[in-house]
């Protein structure tokens, strides 16, 4: 094995982007070569969190059936994927600097709504059946609804391009996730996508140009065998 010098060891770390003070330099590699591989308990998924026991079941599914969901059930889901959980207005699922910039469109056989979470409602957007711009595969015509995700980059204060798509996906990605758990809890089948003919869904749904569509998500009852 090749020993190098402090300083040499120094300047390699810089070069590879590593910023390590220089008084805990090496003493860190040595400590970091001392520890031993740690074996975790089996995860505990039932009878304590029932979190756990959401996030052993959460999947992807392609295989809908046509069954509408019932408004209760939208109401529920909608809710859980970016409702207001407080009084002071914030949400199921946190947003970069709160800017709360996602919003949810959920396109139904009868049209396309906006979830409008401060009345908890649904507003027309447009009438008739755009199930199937909302993706590109042939699911995205049986599923319950489509929920669109929508980053409204007016609300982001003219962030830089890069922090900005870097908000928007991941505030999407938090919101996504709570409507897996949604269903995992209750019974449904839902699978998020990035295939999507933005432009042309993005004319169906009326977008302003501030209006970005990031991902879109089925949600439905299961296909029965």
């Amino acid at each position: 094995m090749k020993i190098i010098s402090r300083r040499d060891f120094l300047k390699a770390s810089a070069a590879a982007g590593v910023l390590i003070p220089a008084g805990q330099a090496l003493s860190r590699v040595a400590y970091a070569k001392a520890l031993a591989p740690v074996q975790l308990p089996k995860p505990q998924t039932t009878g304590g969190n029932p979190a756990l026991g959401l996030l052993e079941k959460r999947s992807s599914s392609r295989d809908f059936a046509p069954q509408p969901l019932p408004v209760v059930v939208l109401s529920q889901l909608l809710w859980a994927a970016f409702g207001i959980n407080r009084p002071d207005g914030k949400r199921t699922a946190p947003s970069a600097r709160n800017r709360q910039e996602i919003d949810i469109y959920v396109a139904a056989p009868e049209g396309a709504y906006l979830y409008e979470p401060r009345g908890n409602l649904l507003k027309p957007v447009v009438e008739g059946d755009i199930r199937d711009l909302t993706g590109t595969q042939p699911y995205v015509k049986t599923a319950a609804v489509n929920l669109v995700y929508v980053a409204d980059t007016a609300k982001m204060d003219k962030a830089p391009p890069d922090q900005m798509a870097l908000w928007m996906g991941a505030d999407t990605g938090l919101i996504a996730e709570n409507v897996y758990l949604f269903c995992a809890g209750e019974g449904f089948v839902t699978v998020v996508r990035a295939l999507i003919d933005r432009p042309v869904l993005a004319k169906a749904l009326k977008l302003r140009p501030e209006q970005t569509i990031t991902l879109s998500q089925s949600v439905g009852y299961p296909k029965k065998a």
